[in-house]
């Protein structure tokens, strides 16, 4: 039993090289975990205690039933996002629940390892690819907007009463009498340290840099007396194992926050996964991680902490260090539990204006401008559902920004399949198969009959612009034509609407006194016609298996059919 679980999968074969590599990798992991495990929780409002413990025991729980032996889970600022946003629709719903923000996050964590755990029992790692990388692009953009606008307070020092984007820039300017100045200048330099890390490419990670550095100028000048807000007291150890009280919550929140929080988490989670994967060779099957991240949601939720996904930064680090299995993970947990018993001074004085710094420089990191650069040159149409992602986050909030995105996705896949690509196809002397007339000019179409193509299904919200088509080009035909073949090789499913619509164009075709014939057409396709009555209109002896068997039969032109090969594919 024990020795299926993913991790000692993994293990096999473990020797003192893989140690070698996976200690160094883990203690890196720890060192740029720490700054973002510390100053992530803020984003939802929650104490910066729950930041470390995710980061302990999501690595363990991967370790053990997570597939991948690379992947490194924790606190993202995207997920983070969407949480603080799921709680604050919970809090809205029942103000008593807000006594206990950390109860409601480890509910909502708990939630998504659910989602995670059902996912996998129905299969559904198909999810994954829901949400489109150009939509999650510009989702992620609007989020880290969402963010940046989130650290004015925590630059500034001044309390920010206002939600949304705008509001709080209006509301920070007309309060600018407030700003705490040593606030805003040390936020501002620990900022400017971290983009100078990265523009000269230094060894040690920008926010590794800047927690060392704000801590001892912390506890050189005393920025607690100065008026600059510190973490204060965190905890020394772990939390206990516990549950949440579900029944003081409003459960249906609970629900709705957790498949949010899910869809975005499990679809960014992919993305990064798959992103590392092309990079290592190594395979990443969808429906397997559902369980590895789903042990890593429920685990935090039974310590009092908060969902978490792929962390982009951390499984980096792991692969620029040399991590080899999933030891590197369960030693930057082992770190992070030592950190919080002998750095717990040093934490204590670590202050808010570096963490938004921190976090600013995050938010930024999630705007892929090369990504949106090169999906406007590939296809402006993706380009304009990644405006509309983004613009969802923006304006409605990044929890109906989710909905904005799936609605965004569902669009963006009516689009692609309402209009199904079609065309009279003819034939190139000296050459095999038939031809889109439209695509190759040198093709001609077929004497005394019309071939004609349609990729795609023929489907309720479809089928009259398919039916249009038909009919036109019927219309159409020179008059010396016998017959209209329609190549179903590319129609997987007809649906009752698709049914009715063919029905009309046969009584069109009929009425022209041309034969309407159909090639290539799937068992389920046949069976719903059959059903229509479609195939009893136009006669069974008028289906055929293809092209060629259709207009040898039909125009009996064997000189022109002649003894070809089998046909290439339409679109040729």
């Amino acid at each position: 039993m024990i020795g299926s679980l993913p991790m000692l999968r993994g293990l096999t074969g473990f020797n003192r090289s893989w140690l070698r590599s996976d200690i160094p990798a883990g203690l890196s992991i720890a060192a740029v975990g720490l700054p973002s495990a510390i100053a992530y929780p803020a984003i939802a409002g929650l104490p910066p205690e729950t930041g470390i413990y995710a980061s302990i025991v999501a690595p363990i729980a991967y370790a053990i039933f997570g597939p991948s032996r690379l992947l490194i889970v924790g606190p993202d600022a995207a997920t983070m996002t969407v949480l603080a946003a799921a709680m604050g629709a919970i809090v809205a719903a029942d103000p008593a629940a807000g006594n206990d923000r950390v109860a409601i996050a480890a509910a909502l964590a708990l939630g998504v390892g659910i989602c995670y755990i059902a996912a996998k029992l129905l299969k559904l790692g198909v999810l994954a690819n829901f949400l489109s990388r150009p939509i999650l692009v510009g989702f992620f953009a609007g989020v880290s907007l969402s963010i940046l606008v989130g650290q004015i307070g925590r630059f500034t020092g001044v309390k920010i009463e206002s939600d949304g984007l705008v509001q709080p820039v209006v509301e920070i300017l007309a309060k600018s009498g407030m700003i705490h100045m040593p606030s805003l200048i040390l936020g501002l330099a620990m900022f400017a340290l971290l983009w100078l890390v990265r523009a000269f490419r230094f060894k040690i990670p920008g926010p590794v840099l800047v927690v060392v550095v704000s801590v001892a100028l912390s506890a050189i000048f005393d920025f607690r007396g100065q008026g600059i807000a510190v973490v204060g007291d965190i905890p020394r150890g772990l939390p206990s194992l516990s549950l949440p009280a579900f029944h003081q919550m409003p459960l249906d929140k609970i629900a709705a926050g957790s498949a949010a929080i899910f869809l975005v988490s499990f679809g960014a989670g992919i993305v990064a996964a798959r992103s590392f994967g092309s990079r290592t060779g190594e395979e990443v099957d969808a429906n397997q991680e559902l369980i590895g991240l789903g042990a890593a949601n429920i685990a935090p939720g039974l310590f009092g902490s908060f969902p978490v996904s792929v962390s982009d930064s951390r499984t980096a680090i792991n692969l620029s260090t040399g991590g080899v299995s999933q030891v590197a993970g369960l030693v930057s947990a082992a770190a992070l539990v030592a950190a919080l018993v002998f750095l717990h001074a040093a934490l204590r004085i670590l202050p808010i204006p570096a963490l938004a710094a921190i976090l600013a420089a995050a938010a930024i990191s999630l705007i892929d401008v090369n990504e949106l650069k090169k999906i406007w040159h590939i296809s402006r149409m993706e380009f304009l559902f990644a405006l509309i992602a983004m613009w969802g986050a923006i304006s409605f909030g990044v929890l109906n920004g989710v909905i904005v995105a799936v609605a965004a996705t569902f669009a963006y896949l009516l689009r692609q399949t309402m209009f199904p690509r079609d065309g009279l196809l003819g034939r190139i002397e000296g050459r095999h198969g038939f031809f889109d007339l439209q695509r190759f000019p040198e093709a001609r179409p077929v004497a005394r009959a019309a071939v004609f193509a349609i990729q795609g299904n023929i489907l309720f919200y479809n089928a009259d612009y398919v039916r249009t088509r038909l009919i036109s080009t019927a219309r159409a035909l020179p008059a010396e034509t016998r017959c209209l073949v329609l190549d179903a090789s590319a129609i997987t499913h007809v649906d009752s609407t698709g049914a009715t619509a063919l029905e009309a164009v046969a009584e069109i075709l009929a009425k022209r006194h041309v034969i309407f014939a159909i090639a290539d057409l799937s068992e389920e396709s046949r069976g719903v016609l059959e059903r229509a009555g479609v195939i009893k209109a136009i006669g069974a002896h008028n289906l055929f298996n293809g092209r060629e068997e259709a207009l040898r039969t039909l125009i009996g032109d064997i000189d022109q059919i002649g003894n070809a090969a089998p046909a290439n594919n339409a679109s040729e």
